[in-house]
């Protein structure tokens, strides 16, 4: 198959839970595209199975960009994602054709670099692509939007002796803090959210100005395909789009997604996962303060037996997911397909098809 050299770019989101990677895999192999996580956590090494981190294995199928970037220490902002993103997204749209020899877990830099990764990961198994962008594939909102709205982002570095200072103060005071010097930020944050509390009152601090007064859009000049999937959706419609707002079932069905996906990472190693990552970073590292870790570690601790830890995994999840809705529904650039439909890869696919044909 000829492809011109279009530049594109397709996104999947949605919930947690919902089977956004196991599309995206699927979709992957179909076309001949790589998968770029946008992902909050998987960019730091070490933080596999509670993030459901793409596997060895699915790495080996289809290459993967855009994870272990970083060390668990160091701090990822949402700049520098966008950086690295931008840098792996241009690169293989202007050479959408070309064959790349890049190894898809280890791509770019090391955890002492700044620079964004060089190369852009390459088809699987050697093969022409037949549709020459790639996936975005994650359910970290601020992380695709910054990408498909083009978030104007202040560049400040991370304050490390601003950030133990604000560490030591604790999230209820500096959540406080930052609504008496940024209401709008503020309303943005959730707040438990620790790390995005520190980032926009560190931007505050460095620059004197609130990081909302600093935020803007300049959105890619390329076409950006956008889908969502979830439960609860109306598989009737041809094209997605047909949201269902509080439907109990889709509600169940996601319910069960999680629960289920929580057996399958204590199965696989969850709970030995997060012990090593308190034995080699310690109790405090700031990222096992995040959802399923948090209640991992409590177990570990001797404050919850495991079937509480789990338990919690999965309420907390639930909130999250609906946090996630909440954010992903008000966008009206996606279109939403149905997690649980059969032939939802082939839903998808053609919709993916009547893009690349539109635009190619």
């Amino acid at each position: 198959m000829t492809v011109a050299k279009t530049q594109a770019l397709i996104v999947i989101c949605g919930p947690t839970a919902a089977g956004k990677s196991g599309l995206a895999l699927a979709l992957a192999q179909r076309f001949g595209s790589v998968i770029l996580s946008a992902d909050s956590r998987q960019v730091y090494r070490g933080f596999d199975i509670g993030t459901a981190k793409p596997s060895p294995q699915e790495q080996a199928q289809v290459p993967h960009g855009l994870i272990d970037l970083c060390d668990p220490r160091e701090t990822l902002t949402l700049g520098d994602y966008q950086q690295r993103a931008r840098v792996l997204i241009e690169q293989y749209q202007a050479a959408g054709q070309v064959q790349y020899q890049v190894q898809a877990r280890h791509q770019g830099e090391s955890a002492d670099s700044a620079q964004p990764q060089s190369q852009p990961p390459g088809p699987a198994q050697g093969e022409r692509p037949a549709i020459a962008c790639p996936l975005l594939v994650g359910g970290t909102g601020l992380y695709i939007k910054s990408i498909t709205r083009g978030l104007r982002i202040p560049r400040v570095p991370p304050q490390a002796e601003l950030r133990s200072q604000l560490a030591r103060l604790g999230q209820t005071h500096n959540y406080s803090l930052l609504g008496a010097v940024d209401r709008t930020a503020q309303a943005r944050i959730h707040p438990n959210d620790a790390l995005r509390t520190q980032r926009a009152l560190e931007v505050f601090y460095a620059t004197g100005q609130p990081i909302s007064a600093q935020q803007g859009e300049e959105p890619p000049d390329y076409p950006i395909l956008q889908i969502g999937i979830d439960t609860g959706m109306d598989t009737g419609m041809d094209t997605g789009n047909a949201l269902k707002t509080g439907d109990a079932a889709g509600e169940d069905r996601l319910r069960q997604r999680i629960a289920q996906r929580t057996d399958q990472m204590v199965a696989a190693g969850f709970v030995e996962e997060v012990a090593g990552l308190v034995q080699r970073y310690g109790d405090s590292l700031p990222l096992l303060s995040t959802l399923g870790y948090a209640e991992m570690r409590q177990h570990l601790r001797g404050e919850i037996d495991l079937t509480e830890a789990k338990r919690l995994t999965v309420l907390h999840s639930r909130q999250f997911a609906k946090r996630q809705r909440t954010w992903f529904r008000a966008l009206p650039e996606i279109e939403w397909f149905d997690a649980d439909a059969e032939d939802l890869v082939d839903r998808v696919g053609a919709r993916v098809e009547a893009f690349w044909g539109a635009i190619a």
